[in-house]
């Protein structure tokens, strides 16, 4: 009986580490469905390598804010002094008008999951190689 105990005890405390060793990888974002969202909710605008409606993406971490080459931004964009990142993207994200009033985009996206993982998606997809 007391084997039975221990054992329980220590497949729940397995678990538990399990879980909480893998929180992490999870809180970050997952770029597989990043990636996903991107090519259904931001593709008919954006793309990484090109300008369309909206600007490419290629580089797009620690670049400043309206300065991606050969696209026209707003004047508030172009004026404002954000600098892409984790923090600022999700801002970004979740209301653009909100977070730089008079930008041209007019998406949001309300779920931090989905958020999360655009942004990780982003950070590998758009590194210059």
């Amino acid at each position: 009986m007391q084997r039975k105990s221990r054992f329980g005890t220590l497949s729940a405390l397995g678990a538990a580490l399990n879980f909480m060793l893998a929180a992490p990888v999870f809180a970050a974002g997952q770029a597989a469905h990043g990636q996903v969202l991107y090519q259904s909710m931001c593709m008919a605008c954006h793309s990484i390598e090109y300008n369309g409606v909206g600007p490419a993406h290629m580089g797009l971490f620690n670049r400043k804010a309206g300065s991606q080459r050969d696209y026209t931004y707003s004047a508030a964009l172009a004026a404002s002094k954000v600098i892409w990142n984790e923090k600022t993207l999700d801002k970004w994200l979740t209301n653009p008008e909100q977070f730089i009033p008079g930008q041209k985009m007019g998406f949001l996206v309300p779920s931090q999951q989905d958020r999360d993982d655009l942004i990780a998606y982003l950070k590998v997809a758009t590194v210059k190689k």
